[in-house]
């Protein structure tokens, strides 16, 4: 890939700029490998609570100073967390790149979460967690992560407790970050018309002054699945189901092939196996999905609907009709291309997303140490044959391996 070029400070942290040179808008970001999976018992949510403070005051800016700092010219400022990162990033006018990277390295390095912030930060999560829980769809994601990985950090809601959030001081911030910061594990990645020499010297006058820091971080595996069925009451009209189990990390062999066929079952394409079955012969659900997520030592997948009370049983037994299809007969060499070419095509038009594309390379760079490029991609997809997806299809899709997650009016 050309137009993309790396970077490494001296003290660890990489860089990586993709040129492209068709736009005026430039997206930045800083990805430290930290999540909520290392927060230690008890610091349950403490890595989103982060994410908050880094916008409440730095030992240059107050809150107001930040949140304007972009905004005056149009710009936007963002954070989000995840299971195993978090990423504070910007998008702006390729005038003020340099900016929007003093602002992020302010963020993210030099925050100093005042207590009158972190008070009134406590209240809007706690407000946010109200809000999620008032959303089931949202909500059985949250908690179907807890069936899948039971008594392990992959299994915490990402917003913690109501009991740990309320609780977080400034020295448990403080504390945590001293404990997973390790600029050898963090990525700058922006995408943008600027050319790369200016980019990197960016990084050195801004991010070069870091001080180095190394951590041995020692992320516990978690243990395989036993398969349970679980109904919750909640106060809601509609059945809400999630069904799935543990699967591939990021660099097994076999996640590829997989995605392909959880693609195939109920990926975004209204011509899914599981979409044509349930919603469009049956009018059983709005909508039906299937996803893969990956992590770096385990992952899962899992189908989410929801429907009518009385509707549920049948909506589950058409899912594991096209179950047994896929395990009972081998795809026809029609059937494949065809799957291969829409994944293809909606790998592409992801790529087309200039802000998505510069958090996939820092996120790529953490994961696997490297960007493969669409060509790549479509080299590995083309590899994939029939009796793979049989025997993918015949391993994850047993129903017996499987748990279910109900909540029910």
């Amino acid at each position: 890939m050309n137009s993309i070029h790396l970077h490494t400070l001296s003290n660890g942290i990489t860089v990586v700029h993709r040129q492209v040179l068709h736009t005026e808008i430039s997206h930045l970001g800083i990805m430290l490998d930290i999540g909520s999976r290392d927060e230690l018992a008890g610091e349950e949510g403490l890595a989103h609570f982060w994410e908050h403070m880094a916008f409440k005051g730095t030992k240059k800016k107050n809150n107001l100073q930040i949140i304007n700092r972009l905004e005056i010219y149009g710009g936007e400022l963002n954070a989000y967390t995840t299971k195993e990162k978090i990423c504070f990033h910007a998008s702006i006018l390729s005038p003020y790149f340099e900016r929007a990277l003093e602002l992020l390295t302010d963020i993210t390095f030099e925050s100093v979460f005042p207590e009158k912030e972190l008070e009134k930060e406590r209240s809007v999560i706690l407000e946010e967690m109200s809000m999620y829980y008032d959303a089931p769809e949202e909500a059985i994601q949250d908690d179907f992560d807890e069936l899948l990985f039971p008594n392990h950090p992959l299994g915490v809601n990402i917003l913690g407790t109501t009991e740990t959030v309320q609780a977080f001081q400034k020295k448990d911030l403080e504390s945590f970050i001293e404990r997973n910061l390790d600029t050898s594990r963090i990525v700058f990645s922006s995408i943008g018309k600027l050319d790369p020499t200016k980019v990197f010297a960016w990084a050195e006058k801004h991010l070069g002054c870091i001080k180095a820091k190394k951590q041995i971080v020692k992320r516990l595996a978690p243990s395989p699945m036993i398969p349970q069925t679980k109904v919750i009451k909640r106060g809601i009209t509609q059945s809400h189901v999630a069904l799935g189990r543990q699967s591939f990390a990021i660099e097994n062999p076999n996640r590829l092939a997989f995605f392909l066929l959880v693609n195939l079952l109920g990926g975004p394409g209204m011509n899914s196996l599981l979409n044509v079955s349930v919603r469009e012969r049956h009018g059983l659900v709005y909508s039906i999905e299937a996803n893969l997520t990956s992590f770096l030592d385990s992952g899962y997948w899992a189908i989410y609907f929801g429907t009518e009370p009385n509707q549920v049983n049948k909506s589950l037994k058409l899912i594991h009709k096209e179950f047994a299809k896929l395990q009972e007969k081998e795809l026809t060499a029609p059937q494949l291309n065809k799957i291969k070419s829409q994944l293809k095509g909606q790998l592409a038009m992801a790529e087309e997303g200039n802000l998505n594309f510069m958090l996939m390379m820092a996120k790529n760079l953490l994961d696997r140490e490297k960007i493969e490029s669409l060509d790549e991609i479509f080299e590995q997809i083309d590899l994939i044959d029939s009796a793979h997806i049989q025997s993918l299809a015949k391993e994850m899709l047993d129903p017996a391996t499987l748990s279910c997650l109900i909540f029910e009016p």
